[in-house]
């Protein structure tokens, strides 16, 4: 019964420079040997183990290369992986914003045509919520893939904007992408229960949603999902149709053709939004394969349901180090733009999010976080341009890992001088349309903030108002949405939101 994980098949990436763990599925008591060779032939690394029904082999670390064959073999059973590459590895996690196909991004459609490299390579872990023998066998059927003309459109936008733009820059290395990710998602959902029951505010999000769950068999939550789903499937419909005749239509005049987005999926035990699920039916399948780093966008649906996500984005950073058996695992993730649902009130829980991802990245070892601050869309939670996304995760994995990316100018403290405070920061920073900088306020011990004056001194913002005769606290694009993002660093990113 020998099964190798579908990680170590045809096509395979494997990490470069790091420990190369081989695992998968064997008989109870078997010893299972793997063998990496590499293009002539030539043993490369091999590891022996004994299988406890699961096994896992580790090899020396290897150099970035191709044509390799790993070889398997427990007893008189064999399984063999061919055109195997060594390279960099990245998972990439997260939700919708992460997992946003290709082929509905900006120049996706165009792209796909022509695009053609195969030591880009792509694992997508399919998106299966309850354990058992579907989630099963799609786990075993999952392939790599190459990117080949007119072939890989499910991808992750943003994960193959940031994989190109790596390939672009290291030729010679090949770079595969572990695709994990489900749109909707809490951070909560991709950390197991032990993970959360170590937080107070983990351990909040498990009793609310037992709380909803409380009574629902898994056959009644299966017959309300198919419900909701059908419910759903045909409102996008009626929505397409509309707007295909009328053009350009508001979208107040949309929903009243068509009603609200009947966004309310059912809480229950198969649901992929309950917390700790996706963490055991996604994720434990990669697990503990080597990485190179992780990317993550997740944190909109979080957005209204915690004042701690500072606490969770680091409980999960922990976790899947742990999981993945790498203390210093580089994590990449991505703060939130501005984004605002039509005619909704401005609650400010995303610019509250945005600063406690700050939070996570300013006390979390090797993480970092790019700033996307000019990318939102009112209205649109999903904006379809994502090679920003992807080339500023390039560059901030240059900046970590690789020596050297540019990467977002950000408040590194104030000093308050009579009725002036001077912010410093990380690099000089300008504002391209001439104008004075915008969504800076300033503030007195009552904390009644007013929009500031803003002089722009190099790598200093030193803030006025009229008012505020001893000003205590600055801080700057405090609000979900607004298209007045006018201060960026002299690399063209925008400067990171801030309040000191």
């Amino acid at each position: 019964m020998l099964k190798p994980a579908a990680l170590f098949t045809d096509g395979a990436v494997l990490c470069r420079n790091r420990e190369i763990r081989v695992f998968g599925e064997a008989d109870s008591g078997a010893e299972v040997r793997v063998t990496l060779l590499d293009r002539n032939g030539n043993t490369l690394a091999e590891a022996a183990c004994r299988s406890g029904g699961r096994f896992l082999a580790s090899l020396r670390p290897q150099e970035a290369q191709t044509g390799c064959r790993l070889v398997i073999r427990a007893g008189e059973e064999r399984a063999e992986a061919a055109d195997v590459a060594i390279g960099e590895v990245f998972l990439a996690g997260g939700q919708s914003n992460m997992e946003l196909e290709l082929r509905n991004a900006d120049e996706g459609p165009d792209i796909i045509k022509d695009y053609n490299d195969p030591l880009l390579r792509f694992f997508n872990v399919p998106k299966i919520a309850i354990a058992g023998p579907e989630q099963r066998k799609a786990n075993e059927e999952t392939r790599w893939h190459a990117v080949a003309p007119g072939q890989g459109g499910e991808n992750s936008a943003v994960a193959y904007f940031f994989a190109a733009k790596l390939r672009e820059r290291m030729p010679e290395v090949p770079v595969g992408i572990i695709g994990c990710y489900w749109g909707g998602t809490s951070v909560t959902c991709w950390m197991e229960e032990e993970t959360l029951r170590t937080s107070a505010e983990g351990i909040r999000y498990l009793e609310e949603y037992d709380a909803q769950c409380a009574g629902i068999t898994m056959e009644a939550w299966l017959e309300k999902d198919r419900v909701f789903w059908e419910t759903l499937h045909a409102w996008e419909k009626a929505v397409a149709g509309y707007q295909q005749a009328h053009p350009g239509a508001e979208w107040k005049n949309v929903e009243a053709a068509c009603g609200p987005a009947p966004w309310n999926p059912p809480p229950g035990p198969g649901s992929p939004f309950r917390p700790a699920g996706l963490a055991v039916t996604m994720v434990r399948e990669v697990v503990p394969v080597a990485l190179t780093g992780i990317l993550y966008y997740q944190g909109e649906q979080d957005a209204e349901a915690t004042d701690q996500y500072d606490v969770l984005m680091k409980l999960l950073i922990g976790a899947w180090r742990k999981l993945f058996r790498d203390d210093d695992l580089p994590f990449l993730f991505v703060q939130l733009p501005m984004w605002l649902n039509w005619y909704a009130e401005d609650m400010r829980s995303w610019a509250k999010l945005r600063l406690a991802q700050a939070k996570a990245r300013d006390e979390a070892e090797n993480a970092g976080m790019i700033c996307l601050l000019d990318q939102g869309e009112y209205g649109n939670i999903h904006p379809t341009a994502k090679r920003p996304v992807g080339e500023r995760l390039a560059e901030l994995a240059g900046a970590m890992i690789y020596g050297g990316g540019e990467i977002s100018p950000r408040a590194l403290g104030k000093e308050a001088e009579g009725d002036t405070v001077t912010v410093r920061l990380s690099a000089p920073v300008r504002t391209p349309d001439g104008k004075a900088p915008e969504l800076l306020e300033i503030a007195g011990e009552d904390r009644q903030f007013v929009p500031a004056k803003a002089e722009i001194r190099g790598n200093t913002l030193r803030l006025s108002a009229e008012g505020v005769s001893c000003p205590v606290y600055a801080r700057y694009a405090w609000t979900d949405w607004s298209d007045k993002v006018n201060v960026f660093g002299e690399n063209g990113l925008p400067l990171e939101p801030f309040a000191i």
